[in-house]
């Protein structure tokens, strides 16, 4: 077939390939929009409206991946990940609204925090790109991606609160949080508590 492109002005160019696209752009404006509203109405308490939480009691979401948060809505509701807080939150949301939610939280700007003992950060570096072979540690970054920003399956931790990983880190070393990769069960039980610290202090002050 012959194309024409060529024949056709930029401008006439540009207005059809803004006509090409507007479901998608439509889409997504209506998505981030319900996900705004549901922020609005339940989450900003507690998670802040742009996803930067306050409290180290609270996880940061703004940046975090979508495909991730809406599994953790879904386990939340379904009971899989247990929180007294959090189920009642989400049990009138529908798959939807989490997918909405994810979006929203992903297009939020990320920050670091200022890292309050770089010596203590330094440590969890080292773990975190090169484990503890000696006590069968994997790198953290080997799952997590080199600049702790995760996958669809697995968290971003860059600039998560230090207190809330400790406290997941925790979490899966007694094995109370079940609803994730059961890898994170032996590894959180062969980090020391120095070391639990340390990394998650380092991955704070990432972006």
């Amino acid at each position: 077939m012959l194309n024409t492109n060529h024949l056709l002005p930029a401008a006439a160019l540009a207005v059809l390939a803004t006509l090409a696209l507007p479901a998608a752009a439509t889409a997504t404006h209506t998505e981030l929009a319900r996900g705004e509203e549901i922020v609005q109405a339940k989450c900003f308490i507690c998670h802040g409206a742009e996803g930067e939480s306050s409290s180290p009691a609270f996880p940061r979401l703004a940046g975090q991946n979508p495909a991730y948060m809406l599994r953790q809505l879904s386990d939340y509701k379904s009971g899989k990940r247990k929180s007294s807080t959090m189920q009642p939150m989400v049990e009138d949301l529908t798959e939807s609204d989490f997918k909405a939610l994810g979006a929203f939280f992903a297009s939020r700007t990320t920050h670091g925090h200022e890292v309050q003992d770089p010596e203590l950060a330094a440590v969890g570096l080292y773990i975190f790109k090169r484990g503890n072979p000696d006590a069968g540690v994997a790198a953290c970054a080997s799952c997590h991606g080199a600049n702790a920003h995760g996958s669809e399956s697995l968290p971003r931790l860059a600039g998560q609160h230090a207190q809330y990983t400790l406290n997941q880190l925790k979490l899966f070393n007694k094995r109370e949080r079940t609803n994730d990769n059961a890898v994170m069960h032996g590894i959180a039980s062969k980090l020391t508590e120095l070391e639990a610290k340390a990394v998650s202090a380092y991955l704070s002050g990432l972006k």
